[in-house]
């Protein structure tokens, strides 16, 4: 039964040229109109889903949902408190960038209800930003934060690291300077090339050349080490917390529990359906005209695809996968989801671990996680 519930918002001030999520400059915004439409997609996807559970997350994506009138977040976090109830302690999410513009939104979006931040700062050094193409600066960044934990209990920040040419010692060091910042969740990413995005061409017309692999699972390795002895071990692949400060909204996908999704290319899972709304914000503003809902897609999922995806998901936490709890939920057999003898394999090499009834990727098999789910995750289960 759903207990999350994710809204996005698609516009961005500008096009960072590594992004490929659904996001998109526009020169006007009607904010009635938006506010209109995501009243009623969310009383759309009420009808479709009949859980009596209350919300336990919500989550603003994006785009750059900092971007949105507090008066809209709070309107939208009204009606789904209407329709679905709040459990005591909901965990409220809301993406940002850390520019001073925003930063000034902050006591009217916690006014709002929503009681956590996650902040795009993505580096501390001004030139990554420029080659990143942030609209922001290092000190209007770190201001930013500061604003961000005078308002909000829990606070969150993005870097991006393995970039070009980066060495340990740059990044030993901005790393170290954001521990220093005092938040209780980092979540870290690698720059990955994603094929439609700018960087994609530039790599193609030779402007940068991508850090090496090597390199880069050696800044990974020293990722873990720095933060687990900061006391922020890694709980998922790129994401690191305080005991107690994980992103409840997060380990909601990654556990693979339904979710419910709003907003232009939203993603749901619920009851076994598969939900995708329209990506395109026009296109999206349509079919709710027309439907009364942004849904462009509906699909029930096979069990096997609800177990892939579930294993996909569940292996990239520290905490894996109970596979017995799996294989009764979706009713598969064992030997179905995994492949023992691989399994076997790579547990000898010291890149996966069994405690009991639960499996799981250890350290040095987190940087090799993507080529070890291909080798796992059963021929069958995918064939299913």
């Amino acid at each position: 039964m759903a207990k999350a519930l994710y809204i996005h918002w698609p516009f961005c001030l500008a096009k960072c040229p590594y992004c490929d999520f659904n996001s998109h400059v526009r020169e006007r915004t009607d904010m009635e109109v938006w506010e209109r439409a995501l009243l009623s997609d969310m009383r759309a996807e009420a009808g479709q889903n009949k859980s009596q559970e209350k919300l336990a997350s919500i989550f603003f994506g994006g785009g750059t949902p900092s971007l949105m009138p507090p008066t809209l977040v709070e309107k939208l976090l009204h009606e789904a408190e209407e329709i679905w109830g709040f459990e005591d302690g909901i965990e409220i999410t809301l993406e940002g960038n850390p520019s001073s513009v925003e930063a000034a939104n902050f006591a009217a979006l916690a006014s709002a209800g929503v009681n956590r931040v996650s902040l795009g700062v993505q580096s501390l050094r001004d030139e990554t930003l420029r080659f990143l193409g942030r609209l922001h600066g290092t000190g209007e960044a770190i201001r930013a934060l500061a604003t961000a934990q005078s308002h909000f209990g829990r606070v969150s920040i993005d870097l991006i690291y393995a970039r070009p040419d980066q060495t340990e010692a740059d990044w030993r060091q901005e790393l170290g300077e954001a521990l220093a910042l005092g938040t209780d969740h980092l979540s870290l990413y690698q720059l990955t090339i994603e094929p439609t995005t700018r960087f994609a061409t530039d790599v193609r017309r030779g402007v940068f050349t991508p850090l090496d692999n090597d390199p880069a699972a050696d800044l990974f390795a020293m990722t873990r080490e720095m933060t687990a002895a900061a006391g922020l071990p890694a709980y998922e692949i790129s994401n690191h917390a305080r005991p107690g400060q994980e992103s409840r909204h997060n380990l909601t996908y990654w556990r693979y529990e339904d979710y419910l999704g709003i907003g232009p290319g939203a993603h749901g899972r619920r009851d076994g359906i598969a939900t995708l709304r329209h990506k395109k914000p026009e296109n999206y503003l349509a079919a709710v005209e027309r439907q009364g809902s942004g849904i462009s897609e509906n699909r029930t999922l096979t069990k096997h695809e609800q177990a892939s995806e579930a294993l996909l998901m569940g292996l990239r936490l520290a905490e894996g996968i109970d596979r017995t709890a799996l294989t009764r939920r979706f009713d598969v057999t064992s030997v179905t989801m995994l492949d023992d003898a691989k399994l076997r394999l790579y547990r000898d090499l010291g890149l996966v671990w069994k405690k009991a009834d639960r499996i799981g990727v250890t350290e040095a098999g987190m940087p090799l996680l993507d080529a070890l789910l291909g080798e796992l995750v059963s021929e069958d289960l995918v064939a299913g």
